[in-house]
């Protein structure tokens, strides 16, 4: 506990991330204050009681990464996705198109610069195109207040709507340049948090009513568990070792390795990240809309039980199609960004080798193989994490806490405080104070070896 305090009084003496951090928090305020504004002409009260009929549908799905917004019907109801949305197109659009892949690969920062404001840009219709049909799903409800013209309700709600996705993407710029962390993944983080502690004391009152302290007590600790296993896997990494054969004549550049100097490619086992998960939930989202429209028409589809499993995360079709949906997607998304053709290119670029594997084709397909095979414990993990929720909520766990043992909350949630904990420590390093661990492997500590992935 000590050593703990030091380290916050260590934080606090830096002068630049004590104003970074105090900046992160007021801007995070200033979202969060935005997800309790109604828009004009709605009834909350009626949305929440429309929405609360069937907390297992996936629209509650969104409203736990826009921090209740969504339900409530705010000026933030859309929250930031329009620009994840437009961000996740725009790098598939690197994969395939050649111009995008030119901006991402060879014009460096300013090709990175002509992509952002390709990204704000696409973003703009994206969230006019959500918002109409987040006002259509209101007005379904019957949330619209009596007597609130429709021409008036659409028309301002979808500007307000725009304004705040816009606003809150402008937050998250901010927020990066100024502040500490990634600002877009700490507004998504924020939204996610936010639903913790209602769902922690309402576990806790449930299971204390029932007598079930002890289940409770079972419940927290599979819970850290899971986080230190998610931990494990974000961060795990294979080393491919590899060696410079020599140092250039005529240089005295000491950042060019010697002859018989070692170093490794670092390929992560979950390479992919959270991007497979959201690519599942999005088509996911395919039989909820489905569903919606036949019941809606009147259909003779209309009650199928096929359709209503699909349209709940907790029912087994669900969990089969979305664990299988996760490992494929795994597979596709790392198979885009690893490219074992630009590690050798790299490597004979830099007149390095792995031991015991000829340069050129050899490498590549070296390296192609260490990562098809890394891949599948990876994805696999990643696909138990997706449905872990579901199997939670089976043992009895209320819905709004078990979201938190699996899925992209908990992903999204490890992820961005394992990379604000590393920008932290990166400034108490470089003053020379002991870092936030003694020992560890928060990403961003120097090892013996210097990875070149971020070359990549």
């Amino acid at each position: 506990m000590k050593k703990f305090l030091e380290t916050i009084e260590n934080i606090w003496k830096i002068e630049e991330l004590r104003t970074r951090i105090l900046f992160t928090l007021g801007m995070l305020l200033v979202f969060r204050l935005g997800s309790h504004i109604v828009l004009p002409g709605v009834n909350p009260g009626v949305l929440s009681s429309a929405t609360q009929s069937n907390p297992n549908d996936l629209l509650g799905l969104i409203n736990v990464f826009t921090g209740g917004a969504f339900n409530k019907a705010a000026i933030f109801a859309l929250g930031i996705m329009p620009y994840i949305t437009a961000s996740i197109i725009i790098q598939l659009l690197g994969f395939a198109v050649p111009y995008f892949q030119k901006l991402q690969q060879k014009e460096g920062e300013s090709g990175r610069k002509k992509l952002t404001q390709i990204t704000r840009w696409l973003t703009v219709p994206i969230t006019l195109v959500q918002g109409g049909g987040y006002l259509t799903w209101i007005s379904a409800q019957g949330a619209v207040a009596p007597g609130m013209p429709q021409a008036l309700f659409w028309f301002s709600n979808i500007i307000i709507l725009s304004t705040g996705t816009i606003f809150a993407m402008w937050l998250g710029e901010k927020i990066t340049d100024r502040g500490i962390g990634n600002g877009v993944s700490l507004l998504i983080m924020i939204g996610i948090i936010a639903a913790l502690p209602q769902a922690f004391i309402f576990e806790f009152t449930s299971q204390v009513e029932q007598g079930g302290l002890i289940v409770f007590i079972v419940e927290i600790i599979a819970l850290v568990v899971v986080i230190m296993a998610t931990i494990l896997i974000i961060q795990a990494v294979r080393k491919i070792p590899i060696q410079f054969a020599k140092r250039a004549v005529g240089r005295s550049d000491s950042s060019i390795p010697m002859a018989g100097v070692r170093d490794y490619i670092p390929l992560k086992v979950n390479a992919a990240g959270v991007m497979p998960i959201i690519f599942a939930q999005a088509l996911m989202f395919l039989p909820a809309t489905v569903n919606q429209w036949v019941n809606s028409s009147g259909s003779e589809l209309s009650g199928s039980g096929l359709l209503n499993a699909l349209n709940d995360f907790t029912s087994i079709p669900y969990n089969v199609v979305y664990f299988v949906l996760v490992v494929l997607f795994t597979y596709v998304y790392t198979a885009l960004i690893v490219n074992p053709k630009q590690y050798a290119e790299y490597l004979k670029r830099q007149n390095a080798f792995i031991p015991g594997v000829k340069p050129g084709k050899n490498t590549a397909d070296f390296i192609d193989s260490i990562t098809s095979r890394i891949t599948f414990p990876g994805s696999i993990f990643l696909g138990f994490i997706s449905i872990l929720p579901a199997i939670v909520a089976a043992f009895g766990v209320n819905v709004a806490f078990a979201m938190f043992f699996g899925g992209t909350s908990l992903l999204i949630l490890v992820g961005v405080i394992l990379d604000t904990l590393q920008q932290i420590e990166s400034y108490l390093l470089m003053r020379k104070y002991e870092g936030l661990v003694k020992s560890g492997k928060v990403q961003g500590r120097r090892s013996g070896m210097q990875s070149i992935g971020a070359n990549f």
